[in-house]
């Protein structure tokens, strides 16, 4: 009787987690009718001529099972891709997995190659999916904070601190360049440095390359598909949903050596198995009758950027143009000495305009007065919001 009258006992995995704040400032937002620059979303539609593809394969037999790797056509431009723009040969068949988006594909990679008990070093600011993971495979998360270089804002990785950081227990380095929230990007000499750093190891990397392709002022990006000494080492994850403004398609995909690519395999079958097929198809036809649209697409946001940066240009916000992604970095310093968290849900309720703090994505308090806020935004947003924020 007394087992009949029990209750069963949940304990959680993650107790101390709550709602991503992603989700939090959002629905913050959105109950308030405040202008959402919190999660990153662009707030127009994907190319017309990409829509209509991806229709055409909903009504032409496009709906069943896709591959588990994906569709063969999409790998093939994405292998076709990353030979013109980062000179690395891929194999279709054994080196590209096609994922439910990039956060599907960086938990993968994760459970994948973290063991319990491997410790996985994160870059502070760090996307919030990254430890949670970590955890959840029963490795330990040590961080390494971006060091500010001066009151320019500009940050860099210290892999001085990174290199300290590593032990013999060091199975993975996550990084995520373009940086998430930061805009910072790796040049080829940090490429050389990390190279210097693991070799002699059997410590993996894990990119999370996202807005590879927004990147700004005739920069290119660095990713560790260069490199072949790191190339060897590494799982590179990336999203079409960033750079079609399609991320509620959640269509991602994972580029890494076969040995590696045929473990993350192993996990993604169970995760997700296969994604939405009408989608591949749809992206595969648009991008091989557009191949210059990755080519349009930094200039796209840059304009965007510097629209946001010159509305603000009059405001109390310090604050230097972001290097890549579709966020910008304000300093409120002059204005307030609040706590970011505090002042981002007040400003969302008060001001009208949502963002995201920046200390959120890191292990220890952070010091610096920084929200994040996105650009991806029709103009006429991100004029009233820049007016909004200038009476600040």
């Amino acid at each position: 009787l007394d087992s009949l009258q029990m209750k069963p006992s949940i304990d959680s995995k993650l107790p101390d987690l709550d709602t991503s704040i992603f989700a939090v400032m959002s629905h913050l937002a959105h109950t308030t009718g405040a202008l959402n620059l919190a999660q990153g979303f662009p707030s127009f539609d994907p190319p017309q001529a990409l829509t209509e593809r991806v229709h055409h394969h909903l009504t032409h037999g496009g709906n069943q099972y896709a591959p588990m790797p994906g569709v063969s056509g999409l790998r093939r431009i994405i292998a076709e891709k990353t030979r013109r723009l980062q000179h690395r040969d891929i194999n279709v068949d054994t080196e590209v997995t096609v994922c439910t988006g990039a956060t599907e594909g960086l938990f993968s990679a994760i459970q994948a190659v973290v063991r319990p008990g491997d410790e996985v070093i994160l870059v502070d600011p760090a996307y919030d999916s990254y430890e949670p993971a970590v955890r959840l495979a029963g490795g330990v998360a040590r961080h390494v904070p971006l060091k500010l270089v001066d009151d320019t804002h500009d940050f860099t990785v210290d892999w001085q601190r990174l290199q300290d950081t590593m032990t013999a227990a060091t199975r993975l380095i996550i990084l995520n360049f373009p940086h998430n929230p930061t805009g910072t990007i790796l040049s080829a000499v940090d490429l050389d440095t990390l190279a210097d750093i693991v070799r002699g190891s059997g410590c993996l990397l894990l990119s999370d390359e996202v807005y590879e392709h927004i990147i700004f002022d005739g920069q290119a990006h660095m990713s560790l598909l260069r490199h072949d000494e790191l190339w060897e080492r590494s799982l590179v994850v990336s999203s079409f949903g960033k750079t079609l403004h399609a991320t509620g398609w959640k269509l991602g995909y994972c580029i890494a050596p076969e040995p590696l690519s045929a473990e993350f395999r192993k996990v993604h079958q169970f995760t997700t198995f296969s994604v939405s097929t009408p989608m591949q198809l749809g992206v595969a036809d648009f991008l091989q009758s557009h191949p210059d649209y990755y080519d349009q697409l930094p200039a796209f946001y840059e304009q965007k950027r510097d629209l946001f940066c010159e509305l603000l240009a009059d405001s109390r916000f310090r604050f230097k143009p972001a290097q890549s992604t579709f966020f910008q970095v304000l300093d409120y310093g002059e204005i307030t000495d609040e706590d970011d968290l505090s002042l981002a849900k007040r400003w969302t309720r008060e001001a009208g305009v949502g963002s995201i703090p920046l200390s959120v994505f890191c292990e220890q308090a952070f010091t610096g007065s920084r929200l994040r806020f996105c650009f991806a935004k029709d103009d006429a947003t991100l004029e009233q919001a820049a007016d909004k924020l200038c009476r600040l």
